[in-house]
């Protein structure tokens, strides 16, 4: 099926290169300007999105709504649009668990629209074989024939929704987890006195945990404020399986110490930075 519009809610990061690709397939891309920030609408109109004002024009517009936003306003969002009487296909590409997927996929759903969940893993998509959009729902071979022609590997991985989100919820409790507790390890260190010590013993037995401290201070840092919310999803995810929660409920109160570094990548926080933040008695 040929979708001629599609409306990207909202152009993050992350959000509007998946906008960039859905564009490749010919489709008109537009979003929402109102309420959002400067630093969005540069993002827009550097991936070349079509501004329509108000979420109502992008509703009214549109036969698809992809949603890329922190997990923490995705029902909320989803909610905003079935306002508008929506009855094309939402697409929720957020990092949510199964519970909450469920949630947005019934609400849009009972207001008319087709749902289909997503969850990506991957970097901003700006070359091929980074990024991959898990789809999942009735219709999620449609959507991801969207992207076919994009750098974007779009991958339908069943017609049950919550499946897609799932997946991306058991990937993320290990990559962005281990980041939390690498960087409390090295605060730790610090404090006790043995951070020296401990480095000497990883160069020898775990060589590669030095360098996986300092990247997560330069790149997991400044996107903790929205890892805080993917984490207590995270951890939702795991109760309600019947599994320890304290993981990722750690791994939360981690990121909300590192708040201070929202969006700071220029230049990236060092690795004394955060550790500093972290534990800010430990010795200098």
């Amino acid at each position: 099926m040929d979708f001629k519009t599609v409306a990207l809610l909202h152009p993050g990061n992350m959000g509007v290169t998946i906008g960039a690709a859905a564009a490749t397939s010919g489709a008109r891309m537009v979003w929402v300007s109102e309420g959002r920030r400067e630093e969005s609408r540069k993002r827009a109109k550097q991936a070349g999105l079509i501004d329509v004002g108000s979420l109502a024009n992008a509703v009214r517009a549109s036969e698809i709504i992809l949603a890329v936003c922190p997990p923490h306003g995705a029902l909320e969002l989803a909610r905003s649009v079935v306002k508008h009487n929506f009855r094309g296909i939402y697409v929720d590409a957020n990092a949510v668990s199964r519970p909450t997927a469920e949630q947005i996929g019934e609400t849009v759903t009972k207001a008319g629209a087709s749902f289909v969940d997503g969850g990506i893993i991957g970097s901003p998509v700006k070359r091929a074989g980074t990024t991959r959009l898990y789809l999942s729902g009735p219709r999620a071979a449609e959507v991801a024939e969207l992207f076919s022609a994009s750098m974007l590997d779009a991958r339908a991985v069943g017609e049950k929704p919550g499946t897609a989100s799932a997946l991306k919820i058991a990937y993320a409790a290990w990559t962005k987890c281990t980041d939390a507790l690498v960087l409390a390890i090295r605060a730790l260190a610090r404090r006790e006195g043995v951070e020296k010590a401990l480095l000497e013993e990883w160069a020898l037995s775990q060589p590669d945990l030095e360098r996986r401290s300092i990247q997560a201070a330069a790149v997991a840092a400044p996107k903790g404020w929205r890892y805080v919310g993917e984490m207590r999803e995270i951890a939702a995810t795991f109760e309600a399986a019947g599994l320890p929660t304290g993981f990722h409920d750690a791994a939360t109160e981690i990121y909300e110490r590192l708040a201070p570094f929202k969006d700071c990548t220029e230049p990236p926080p060092t690795i004394k930075a955060v550790v500093e933040q972290l534990c800010p008695s430990s010795e200098k």
